[in-house]
């Protein structure tokens, strides 16, 4: 007879296939976001054609591919602007071998993984000097300080006891009985004292200056060091560290008191094109520029601009029910449509694509996000140039 085979691992064998399944719907998602940003279109691993008007040949995607894919995508959001590797030229980098990593030639495929290898050999390295170089700067700064404190310390430790040496004799005049021993001990030691304390304040004075100035430069550095994790370095948003770290943060409120906040999620509408027609330093400056608007549209303190990708935006609007987040996207939608960016000879124009979630009662940052992402495919789909309101069950109804 046959081992049967326990009940619980059966379940257990069940629930591990369900996840692999789950997983794999998720990858299967963010590979198609990923490929339809780099203009790719593909077909996926079950063969099924995501792209209704394909414009060239449609490499299969594996899942040892996508993986690979979403580890450079997840690097590309965040890199470290050097004087080597400027983020710019990096991330053009990346998107080539990603997208010669899907390229239908498997010559061309092998090709692109020895670049990618070279790429990462080399970056890392520097990245890991650049890391430790900056440490190294923030370590010499404290160094010094700390080095100036112990310094001061052993000199006043050496006055403090020579003070004690001229104190001691002074007690010792006292039960020698001699007047004459005692009237010039007692003005040595006065005149010492005097002399001392007037030193000590005078020497008190210029290390709270001296430890004034160093702790500000520290405080300086550690300010520097927090913005530059914190910001975009092209644009002066946030980046996508900050935005993740504040949507965690408004979702944990909202678990405790429930609030009104709301998402928006945007896309500069062909990008691509702009980059391939201008130039890069021309999608670099409409990239800030759309910063730029985004900034003085939402422009309170609690209000949070961010750079979450190549041309995606995230705008975070606490207090805000979805009716007046509404309102807010038609105005920054408006300045963008209406006004013309020059550039050196160059004149460009461009528009947005919005998708926008309100906070549900119960809801987790993945999914709050997941949402308004959903919406912002839904108005890029319908012909872009709009908003989209994403509904409460995943299912994002546009509006006009």
């Amino acid at each position: 007879m046959g081992r049967e085979i326990p009940e619980k691992n059966i379940k257990i064998e069940t629930q591990k296939a369900e996840k692999i399944t789950v997983l794999e719907a998720i990858l299967k998602q963010w590979v198609v976001k990923l490929l339809q940003q780099l203009d790719i279109s593909f077909v996926d691993s079950d063969s099924i054609n995501v792209d209704s008007a394909p414009t060239r040949s449609m490499p299969v995607i594996s899942e040892e591919k996508a993986t690979l894919l979403y580890i450079m995508d997840v690097y590309n959001k965040h890199l470290f602007d050097m004087e080597k590797h400027s983020v710019r030229k990096v991330r053009e980098k990346l998107d080539a071998m990603a997208k010669g990593l899907v390229d239908p030639d498997p010559k061309n495929v092998e090709k692109c993984l020895s670049e990618i290898r070279l790429f990462f050999s080399s970056y890392r390295v520097d990245e890991s000097t650049y890391i430790q170089n900056t440490f190294d700067d923030f370590k010499r700064i404290v160094w010094d300080l700390a080095d100036q404190l112990s310094e001061d310390i052993r000199e006043d430790s050496a006055k403090d006891e020579q003070l004690s040496s001229h104190l001691q004799d002074l007690k010792e005049a006292v039960e020698a009985n001699s007047l004459e021993t005692l009237r010039k001990k007692s003005r040595q030691f006065i005149n010492l004292y005097v002399e001392h304390q007037h030193a000590k304040n005078e020497t008190r004075k210029k290390r709270l200056t001296s430890v004034k100035k160093n702790l500000d430069t520290v405080k300086k550095q550690l300010l520097e060091a927090n913005s530059s994790l914190n910001l975009d370095h092209l644009t002066g948003a946030h980046n996508r560290k900050s935005f993740d770290e504040t949507v965690k943060k408004y979702v944990h409120l909202n678990n405790m008191n429930p609030m009104q906040v709301s998402l928006i999620i945007m896309d500069i509408d062909f990008f691509k094109k702009i980059n391939d027609t201008y130039g890069h330093d021309i999608g670099d400056f409409v990239l800030k520029e759309c910063v730029r608007i985004l900034k003085s549209v939402f422009h309170k303190d609690a209000e949070m601009v961010a750079r979450i990708g190549g041309e995606e935006f995230v705008v975070i609007l606490p207090n805000h029910a979805i009716e007046h987040a509404l309102i807010r996207a038609e105005e920054v939608q408006k300045r963008i449509r209406s006004e013309v960016f020059v550039h050196g000879e160059s004149t460009v124009r461009f528009t947005v694509s919005m998708g926008i979630a309100q906070l549900l009662d119960i809801e987790n940052a993945s999914d709050w996000v997941k949402r308004a992402d959903t919406a912002l495919y839904k108005s890029k789909n319908s012909g872009r140039n709009q908003y989209t309101v994403a509904s409460t069950s995943q299912k994002p109804a546009r509006v006009a």
